[in-house]
């Protein structure tokens, strides 16, 4: 597991902040351990950061597992990777094993950070700052949509032409212990996504496109592509029964059952261009992952059993 309890020292009458910042933790470091309720004294969380302390002290600290992922661009103030698909943006809670995090952490130290978020079983680029003030400019530019995003996913069924979803959306108001499921809805918050077909398989009856992301909803295109009957194929959530959903979430369906229920082992959908000024610069990276011939490959498994 990535976070352990550590042990650190025995306090005698030290402030909280003091005993991290002895072991070399920045003021704004250990405010946010403390805050995050990962100090503890003869185990119990300490929660004031001025708090005195006597005792045996332990840090809940986030062990590393690297991979080995490395980025596909870097320069001194970020990098961008090649997300695979099953791996987390970054840690989603203590008994996560691993994420994009144990990677960053490795490459770049503590103060590296995602700059916005795929979903899980989305592969493709991610922006990973490597200091706080790119972070804060990165998450900003992101914000305020001055950040163009191009995906690809194999979409279910003919699609002959391009096409606008402009359509609400928001959390389903049953969403409950099924993640955030979102949904369409009149009183919603504005979604709109341009679709462009790109290639149709008539033999897996599914049309690979492309879709621009103009406004920054969560599961924007997927949610999109459903309402319009053009599921992505592999869509663990929309259209599903709920029994089935979870079942997929907790990892408790086997491959192919999951590819014969959703047409694929993970979801088909790729962030596959990046595109952006920072500092002045012009940046405009591409995936190196294959997507047409691995997507229709993965599409391809239903109909060879």
């Amino acid at each position: 597991m990535p976070y352990i309890n550590k042990f650190i020292t025995v306090a005698r009458s030290q402030k909280a902040y003091e005993i991290l910042i002895n072991l070399g933790f920045k003021m704004r470091e250990a405010q946010r351990l403390i805050d995050k309720g990962r100090l503890l004294c003869d185990g119990a969380v300490v929660s004031e950061k001025n708090a005195v302390l006597s005792g045996e002290i332990c840090l809940i600290d986030y062990e590393m597992n690297p991979r080995g992922l490395s980025p596909i661009f870097e320069c001194d103030e970020f990098a961008v990777f090649d997300k695979p698909s099953g791996v987390l943006s970054h840690p989603n809670g203590r008994r996560c094993e691993y994420s994009l995090n144990d990677e960053i952490w490795h490459l770049y130290g503590r103060e590296a950070a995602v700059t916005h978020r795929l979903d899980r079983e989305t592969s493709g680029l991610i922006v990973v700052s490597k200091n706080l003030a790119a972070q804060k400019e990165l998450k900003a530019m992101f914000e305020s949509r001055a950040v163009k995003k191009r995906y690809v996913a194999l979409a279910g069924g003919e699609i002959c032409e391009p096409f606008i979803v402009d359509a609400k959306m928001d959390l389903a108001s049953d969403y409950d212990d099924v993640k955030m499921r979102m949904q369409i809805c009149e009183n919603g918050k504005a979604a709109v996504t341009e679709f462009e077909p790109m290639e149709y398989f008539a033999d897996i009856d599914a049309t690979l496109v492309r879709a621009v992301p103009l406004t920054g909803r969560q599961h924007q295109i997927r949610l999109h592509l459903f309402h319009v009957k053009h599921a992505i194929i592999g869509e663990p959530l929309y259209g599903l029964a709920k029994e089935r959903i979870i079942k997929i979430l907790d990892g408790k369906m086997s491959e192919m059952e999951r590819i014969n229920l959703t047409g694929a082992s993970r979801l088909l959908l790729h962030a596959d261009e990046i595109e952006f000024k920072f500092r002045g610069r012009k940046f405009h990276i591409k995936s190196k992952f294959d997507v047409r011939d691995e997507f229709y490959r993965l599409a391809k498994t239903k109909f060879e059993f």
